[in-house]
Parts: C-alpha cells; sequence; structure tokens
C-alpha cells in the first residue's frame, strides 16, 4: 500500500525572497542521481545563500538514495556558513537534517527512539524559523516531516486538519501548492481510522486538484485512494471502474503500478471470482518483487 505522509503550515501576507535558481524545477524525484548533477551545475553561477541552497538539495538527492551518512556529512560541510545565512538557507538545512533522520525513506527498525528525537529538533528548528520569516512553502514541509515523527493516525489527523486550515488561509503560491498533498495525507489518516466518508472527501477534492496540474501519475494515485475508500464502503462497481480505468491508463503509459493490481484482486475476491484475483494478485508480486 502506497503510504503518503502528511504536511502544513503557515498563512502570512510576506513573500519568500526570490532566488535567481529554481530549485523546484532542478528536482526530479524519480532520478535523484540526475538532480544532484543539475544541482552541482548550478552551483557554477550560484552566489551568497544560493550555494548554501543548492548543497542542502543535494544532501537530499543522497536521502533518496539511502545514503544518510552521506548526507549529513554534506550538511556538516556547509555549518559553519549556515549560522550566518538568511532564513530559507537556514530552513532547508534544518529540513535536510531532519529527513536524514527519518523520512518514507527509512525503514521502520530504523526509527528508533533516538532518531527521532533527532529528527523532531532539527524539524521543529526549520518549524520555528520558516513560521518567523513567513515562508509557508517551508513551514508546510516541516510539519510534513514531523509526520514522520509522530506517526499516530490520530496525530496525522491532528497535522493535517491544521495544515488545511493553514494552506487555505495562505496567499502564497508555494503554500497553495501543497493542498492535494495535504488532502491526500488527511484522507489517509482518516482511512486508517477507519473514518472512510470522511477520508473520501479528501480524496475526491485531491483528484480535481491533481487533474490541474501537469502529472499524470499523481492523479492516478488521487483516483486510486478514492477507489480504495469506495471498496471499504462496499461501493464495489464504483471502485471497478476506477481502478480498471486506472490499470488500462497506467499499462498506456508503461508505468503499471503494484497497488492497482492489488485493489483490483481485492475487489474480484470480494465478488466471488477467485480466478480473477489470483490473476491480479500475481501480477501485483511481480511488480513489488
Amino acid at each position: 500500500m502506497i503510504r503518503k505522509l502528511i504536511l502544513i503550515l503557515m498563512a502570512s501576507f510576506v513573500a519568500a525572497p526570490v532566488l535567481a535558481v529554481d530549485i523546484l524545477s532542478l528536482w526530479d524525484f524519480s532520478n535523484p542521481a540526475l538532480s544532484e548533477q543539475r544541482f552541482r551545475s548550478a552551483l557554477g553561477t550560484a552566489n551568497g545563500d544560493e550555494v548554501l541552497i543548492l548543497q542542502t538539495q543535494i544532501a537530499r538527492t543522497y536521502v533518496f538514495r539511502k545514503d544518510f551518512q552521506k548526507s549529513r556529512q554534506i550538511l556538516r560541510s556547509i555549518e559553519p556558513q549556515i549560522r550566518s545565512a538568511g532564513a530559507e538557507a537556514q530552513v532547508r538545512y534544518w529540513l535536510e537534517l531532519g529527513r536524514t533522520y527519518a523520512s518514507h525513506q527509512h525503514p521502520p527498525e530504523s526509527q528508533t527512539p533516538e532518531s527521532k528525537s533527532n529528527a523532531r529538533m532539527a524539524v521543529e528548528k526549520a518549524l520555528t524559523i520558516s513560521r518567523e520569516a513567513r515562508l509557508d512553502g517551508l513551514a508546510i514541509d516541516a510539519i510534513h516531516m514531523l509526520a514522520f515523527v509522530d506517526t499516530d493516525p490520530a496525530d496525522q489527523v491532528k497535522w493535517g486538519q491544521q495544515a488545511l486550515s493553514l494552506v487555505e488561509a495562505s496567499n502564497q503560491p508555494e503554500a497553495k501548492q501543497w493542498e492535494a498533498s495535504v488532502r491526500s495525507n488527511l484522507g489517509e489518516a482518516l482511512y486508517d481510522l477507519g473514518r472512510y466518508e470522511e477520508a473520501l472527501g479528501h480524496f475526491r477534492r485531491a483528484v480535481i486538484l491533481r487533474e490541474q496540474g501537469a502529472n499524470p501519475r499523481a492523479t492516478r494515485d488521487a483516483n486510486w485512494h478514492v477507489a480504495r475508500a469506495l471498496r471499504m464502503q462496499k461501493h464495489f462497481d464504483q471502485a471497478f471502474a476506477i481502478q480498471l480505468r486506472l490499470e488500462r491508463e497506467s499499462e498506456a503509459m508503461s508505468d503499471p503500478r503494484h497497488y492497482i493490481f492489488e485493489e483490483l484482486a481485492l475487489l474480484y475476491q470480494a465478488n466471488g471470482c477467485q480466478e480473477r484475483a489470483r490473476h491480479y494478485l500475481a501480477r501485483a508480486k511481480e511488480l513489488a518483487d
């Protein structure tokens, strides 16, 4: 099952400083090595805090590659300059340090009380600075990271509800772009608590928001969440229609996903079609292995 944890925070009327480097445009989250190359290339024309910010993103590429020690090594190399840097560089430093201790890249067995404590310390510093500087998008990222520390679904509902109200109140594009993720994460936490109707409302809104973007996989994932919640409410025909469409779309894009096949297996089991259920379970296992 995919798991998309929670995000959040702060509305303001003060825009973040404009950097010459567009960090988001350099990221390819499916290819961290390529992203690192782009960030290192951008270092050639960067100045001041931009150099530090790019280094934090290079460190993050190693989190995606599960090389947490390398990530911390890079961050340690810029720590002396961070102390006198601007707010954005400071926030990004503490965010990435926190990610080296807790993130979706970390296996559950690695999440010891010590690692969670280290993550909380770093991310709370990022949150404090981002609030003071009115960097709403980064503040949301900080709360997203705190959700990897506070993993109980009830805590995640609390964070998600706070996130949603603050995203809606903010006038900053960097905050507004988080709404689909906030909705999805809040819906996921509600789903885990068995509050399927509430979850479905957030999942449906996330679909609308994803459809306004340019990421077909994210749109398919949002629809997958809707169909899964419908299955739990025993609306099997509606769930079937969505999952079969997602199967066709993902196959057409050469991007099949094991969780689509897992849901189809569960739907066929519910309908008593054991042969079809076994077929989809086998396909899911092939992709997951």
